[in-house]
């Protein structure tokens, strides 16, 4: 199997395929979508399988030796897909009525994510993260900034919350901080905000899949922050049947993970 590396210029082809796929997206968003439901009883709409059918088609030309896994077609026998040492892992859409969803689009080398695309099609803007490169925002069409995390406050910290999914283990950690802000966020939009210093730690709890995290993690990862599971071990990709992810903690600091871990202890 060949191997890639990323570029300059696969990064910028990359971004153009998250932002024609936001294009489709966004003209089924602004209009009353109909949806299927999927055996797991979520939303399956048009825009899921538009913006699937772009990403792999624009992923097929610029890498066609390259395996690609999406949420849309994940029944890829694991006897098969673990001989992959590199292969793209996307999610298309998580879509909800409140602007908040994106595009995810990352690379997986040896089980580990090397680079990563997330496009919110509603807001226009875009974060990407490459092991070689570190980690960018881009709004529109204007200039790319490099992002990095923020310095930790552990006496006034900013918590990454989900809008959608509400966890006991959240508020018994909560009741043990003494001051902090809730920031509450949809989709992958939550590594986003610890990428960009816009928040401090975003402890998950409950189920995700792999295809939730991947991008995601790259981008907080090459913007000096911290990903680790709840058992202190490394998210690892592709190296089990199942998709799903332990619980996990992405963060700016090291100290302030521990500290979340302990209390989780």
């Amino acid at each position: 199997m060949d191997y890639i590396q990323i570029k300059k210029d696969l990064i910028k082809q990359l971004i153009e395929i998250s932002e024609e796929a936001g294009k489709a997206i966004l003209e089924v968003y602004n209009s009353d979508f109909d949806y299927e439901i999927k055996e797991d009883l979520s939303p399956l709409t048009k825009a899921d399988t538009l913006s699937h059918e772009i990403i792999c088609e624009g992923l097929k030309v610029l890498t066609p030796n390259i395996p690609i896994l999406s949420e849309e077609s994940s029944d890829i026998p694991f006897n098969i897909r673990s001989s992959w040492k590199q292969y793209w892992l996307i999610d298309p859409l998580d879509i909800k009525r409140n602007g908040e969803f994106t595009v995810n689009i990352a690379l997986i080398n040896n089980n580990k994510p090397i680079f990563g695309i997330i496009h919110a099609p509603v807001l226009n803007q875009t974060f990407w993260g490459s092991e070689n490169s570190g980690s960018f925002q881009m709004e529109g069409k204007k200039e790319q900034k490099k992002i990095t995390v923020s310095s930790c406050d552990k006496f006034s910290l900013r918590i990454v919350a989900s809008r959608s999914h509400t966890s006991e283990k959240l508020n018994i950690l909560l009741r043990k901080i003494e001051k902090y802000e809730i920031i509450h966020i949809g989709s992958s939009l939550k590594f986003c905000l610890i990428a960009s210093g816009k928040a401090d730690i975003y402890p998950r709890f409950g189920p995700t899949s792999e295809w939730d995290s991947a991008a995601g993690e790259a981008i907080v990862r090459f913007a000096g922050g911290k990903v680790i599971s709840t058992d202190r071990e490394s998210l690892t990709y592709n190296s089990k049947k199942s998709y799903l992810n332990p619980d996990f903690i992405i963060s700016n600091d090291q100290d302030l993970t521990e500290m979340f871990l302990d209390i989780i202890d």
